[in-house]
């Protein structure tokens, strides 16, 4: 849960403030390696978010579905490897697609149109071939995306069984008790992340929005 709320509030904290001052000041600019920085940290984040979710939903069932080893399988050790690897593996991906942007030549044409250095807004301004970056977003993002999301629906889905071979009404409300704040994020974090990256054509305010609720209010929503 400190890993969780350190993402988070670095996670806003990487996009949010800029985003403001330049409501404020109506002078929306960004100096190159404050753009590629920006990039580099919301990535990072955004990545650690994915995992720690994960692993989060991986802890809700064995402790749903072998409560009386919990303790011997959520042993210290486990838990210090699942972060590390999940501040490693953040880092790895990040780096990679950060390294393969400052690669790339920019045209004439500057303009980013979203409120922050988005990876896929700054491709389409570029001017160099950028199949190597798309082969490394499928790649990647298909690791980020679907692997933390097959493990906690797999781990939902375990628990799920284990709820309806021996239904009760009590057992439900303590089990949704448990996973209901963490399936609502869930649900709302994925649900965003695919709507902008896999069913938009174009950046328009609708994206926009859908960008807010995943940096903003979900975040916000963790605690």
């Amino acid at each position: 849960l400190s890993h969780l709320a350190f993402s988070d509030i670095s996670l806003s904290s990487v996009t949010v403030p800029k985003m403001l001052m330049n409501m404020q000041t109506q002078q929306q600019s960004i100096p190159y390696m404050s753009c590629i920085s920006q990039l580099y940290f919301y990535l990072f984040f955004g990545a650690l978010d994915n995992f720690l979710l994960a692993v989060m939903a991986y802890d809700r069932y064995v402790a749903i579905c072998h409560p009386l080893h919990y303790t011997i399988i959520m042993r210290e050790g486990l838990c210090v490897l699942l972060m590390a690897g999940s501040w490693i593996l953040s880092f790895g991906t990040s780096l990679s697609h950060t390294l393969l942007l400052v690669r790339l030549s920019f045209c004439a044409d500057n303009t980013i149109t979203h409120f922050f250095c988005d990876l896929a807004a700054l491709l389409k301004l570029s001017c160099s071939d950028i199949s190597l970056n798309e082969l490394v977003i499928v790649i990647e993002g298909g690791m980020l995306l679907f692997l933390p999301l097959g493990i906690i629906l797999g781990s939902y889905i375990r628990i799920g069984t284990i709820i309806l071979r021996v239904p009760s009404t009590k057992r439900f409300f303590k089990v949704f008790s448990t996973c209901g704040s963490h399936l609502f994020v869930v649900s709302l974090y994925y649900g965003t992340i695919v709507a902008v990256y896999f069913f938009s054509s174009s950046w328009e305010s609708k994206d926009i929005i859908a960008s807010v609720m995943y940096m903003v209010v979900t975040p916000m929503l963790n605690p």
